[in-house]
């Protein structure tokens, strides 16, 4: 009988079956990063599981097709899985985002839980919601820049609005700002015109900022970034040290920096696991904001120079503390060898000092018991004896006996 197969010799299997992702897309690799995102989206629509219940292979190539987009769609991951394979990309950490509307009610519960105590949960938005959105079946309210809209949007649903923006506030730059005064989860949606329909094109997570949950989009005429705070979240559990030097790792360019003049779409997603969400809309034209533009600027600058410094001070940092733990263990194992040494040493002149109570008590049974002739051991011993036996014949020889004569024997 064949021995069962060990969980990394499953895992090798598994790696040695993945396709390539360019070939899981149906791209080249010269794609754009559009034709890659537009691929994507078409082939999880497909196999989405919303539209594909009880149907383990849409599963599975629903899953593929994610992993596949995970890689191609950064840019860093995309260059060392071409250069390197999936080696290089640490295949492994790969996340998939979850959709909260075909979870089901206790595995959203769980979800909830797990979010509450920190962990971080990629949730990714409807397969309906995009559906709907690319067979232009949505409904679209205009959204006037400077005039901000306050609405509710329920869990799993959108709002979709429309910008209108000139030449000249599009060369100015465009900002998208979205928050939430009760910290309602949600997400900032982006779409372009395919056909008579939408596509999405760009999704901003909203984070905590004080007391308030924000989302927002920069169209400035140069690249912008954004911060991916669940990026290497799993490295990160497993090495306290990781949440420093992976900090800027979700450092990433938005992928579109300009918007030009037209009609653009931009949709408010409810991200809540069961409640609705209440937001605020609103988008400007960056005109104004010139110097804010500049300082971001410098800003986003000296962070990638950050990121640089961090990956190499991480590998001086490392071998530091190899060195380190070594002198430790080292520290301890000494101390202990010492300390018991002194130990040993302490007992031995404690028994020249001071004897157990036993040991004391048969020394004294044992002085009173020898006899006189034990003491007298040796020539002057024996002389002495003699002489004593000499002196004891003396007396009895020297005894005066008186005889009666007149009595007759």
């Amino acid at each position: 009988m064949p021995a069962p197969r060990s969980t990394p010799d499953k895992q090798d299997e598994a790696k040695q079956l993945r396709r390539d992702p360019y070939e899981v897309l149906g791209v080249s690799r010269s794609s754009t990063d559009q034709e890659i995102k537009s691929a994507y989206r078409k082939m999880a629509l497909k196999y989405h599981p919303d539209k594909n219940a009880n149907d383990p292979e849409a599963a599975d190539m629903f899953k593929e097709v994610t992993f596949s987009y995970n890689i191609l769609s950064d840019p860093d991951k995309r260059r060392q899985y071409d250069s390197a394979g999936f080696e290089a990309v640490e295949s492994e950490g790969q996340e998939l985002e979850l959709d909260l509307s075909s979870l089901g009610t206790v595995n959203t519960m769980f979800a909830a839980l797990f979010s509450k105590l920190g962990v971080p949960i990629k949730t990714t938005v409807s397969a309906t919601v995009l559906e709907e959105a690319l067979n232009g079946a949505v409904s679209i309210c205009p959204l006037t820049l400077g005039q901000p809209i306050s609405k509710k949007v329920e869990r799993q649903c959108a709002h979709f609005y429309s910008v209108t923006i000139t030449e000249e506030e599009a060369r100015a730059g465009i900002v998208c700002q979205v928050h939430s005064s009760d910290k309602s989860k949600f997400k900032l949606l982006y779409f372009d015109q395919e056909g008579n329909g939408l596509g999405l094109a760009l999704q901003e997570d909203s984070a905590k900022t004080g007391k308030v949950t924000s989302a927002g989009m920069y169209f400035l005429c140069f690249p912008v970034y954004r911060l991916d705070q669940t990026v290497n979240a799993i490295a990160v559990a497993k090495d306290a040290d990781a949440a420093f030097f992976k900090k800027l790792d979700g450092f990433q360019p938005c992928e579109i920096t300009e918007l030009k003049a037209g009609t653009h779409v931009f949709a408010v997603y409810g991200d809540n696991f069961f409640r609705s969400a209440n937001y605020s809309i609103e988008a400007l034209c960056a005109a104004p904001f010139v110097e804010e533009k500049e300082k971001l600027r410098g800003v986003e600058a000296q962070l990638l120079t950050k990121r640089v410094e961090i990956s190499k001070f991480e590998t001086e940092y490392r071998e530091v503390l190899a060195q380190f733990t070594d002198m430790t263990s080292r520290y301890t194992k000494e101390m202990q060898e010492i300390d018991e040494l002194l130990k040993q040493w302490n007992e031995i002149h404690a028994s020249y000092t001071i004897a157990p109570p036993m040991k004391r008590s048969i020394s004294k049974g044992r002085s009173k018991g020898p006899s006189r002739e034990t003491k007298e051991e040796g020539p002057l011993g024996d002389k002495k004896a003699s002489m004593r036996d000499r002196t004891k014949k003396k007396k009895w020889f020297n005894i005066h006996l008186k005889v009666d004569k007149r009595k007759s024997c």
